[in-house]
């Protein structure tokens, strides 16, 4: 239990990064909207402004994996931890103890490196 605890602090970092990519998407529209604005195209800034938000989409990419491997793995702690409980204390008077069934894959996640790509916004 103790490290399914560990795993939702872990989520909760992973929310306030997200919040932060957002401010940084926005202010990249923001720069972007001003230089197509000016007729600057081909401007350095406007290329310093695209490679910034191509590592701020890889970052949400990660986000989202993260997220996503944090769910799955605090579902199979919390399955663990609930058959041990009922191998060691066994079922209720009431019956059967209930053990949350193990996820059908075993990662969720595959992907082991990260790019810029394409991701859509709605």
């Amino acid at each position: 239990m103790t490290a399914t605890n560990d795993l939702e602090r872990l989520q909760r970092l992973i929310d306030d990064a997200y919040v932060v990519l957002i401010d940084g998407f926005q202010g990249a529209a923001h720069q972007l909207g001003s230089a197509i604005d000016e007729g600057k195209h081909d401007s350095p800034s406007l290329q310093e402004t695209l490679q910034t938000l191509y590592k701020a989409v890889t970052a949400l990419q990660f986000q989202d994996m993260a997220s996503q491997l944090i769910v799955h793995t605090n579902k199979r702690l919390r399955s663990c931890a609930d058959q041990i409980a009922r191998d060691a204390m066994g079922d209720d008077p009431d019956g059967m103890a209930v053990v949350e069934e193990l996820p059908l894959k075993p990662n969720p996640v595959t992907q082991d490196e990260m790019d810029a790509g394409s991701v859509e916004l709605f």
